[in-house]
């Protein structure tokens, strides 16, 4: 039993936050179908499978921010009362050990496969940076030749300052040495 999940809509719940890809608690609840109350308690029941590099909890800071920029609920209006939480892929993965249900593994199957496409798809933008930034320096030797050439014409174009004029020699004979 696979859920109906498109791939699009888990890649667009995982989020960059300190540097590592992660989705909240409140998101993967919604994905299994389950209250994110329960969610967390199944999580906290079995704390040790979840260690800091699998789950962390956001600050204060970082959730003002996730609320700025995505359309998560304002607090004291039904929304959170406490912070959410954030899971990285093996936090994601060990999920289905704690929820004990057949969603729950199928869920977590999309869910990888989610997280390896991001994976791949942020591989292949290395790679085109990689590629821009040779063109850039390409592009920076050209530009010194180019600007080289520029300076050399602009020399080219201005006429020579004419040359100074001959000393002038006085006029008749040179006036004998005396001995």
């Amino acid at each position: 039993m696979t859920p109906a999940i498109p791939l699009e809509s888990l890649t667009r719940r995982i989020y960059l936050i300190r540097g590592q890809k992660v989705m909240l608690d409140s998101d993967l609840a919604a994905i299994y179908q389950v209250p994110t109350s329960r969610l967390n308690e199944a999580v906290k029941r079995n704390s040790t499978r979840f260690p800091d590099d699998f789950m962390f909890q956001l600050t204060a800071e970082e959730y003002a921010c996730l609320i700025s920029q995505f359309a998560i609920s304002n607090p004291g209006r039904g929304g959170r009362r406490k912070l959410p939480y954030a899971f990285t892929e093996h936090g994601v993965a060990m999920l289905s050990s704690v929820l004990h249900n057949e969603r729950a593994i199928a869920v977590n199957i999309l869910i990888v496969r989610a997280f390896i496409q991001l994976r791949e798809l942020l591989a292949t933008h290395k790679d085109l940076a990689a590629r821009l930034d040779s063109l850039e320096s390409h592009q920076r030797r050209h530009a010194s030749v180019i600007n080289l050439l520029a300076t050399e014409i602009e020399q080219l174009k201005t006429p020579p300052s004419p040359p100074p004029p001959p000393p002038k020699h006085p006029i008749g004979f040179p006036r004998a040495q005396r001995r």
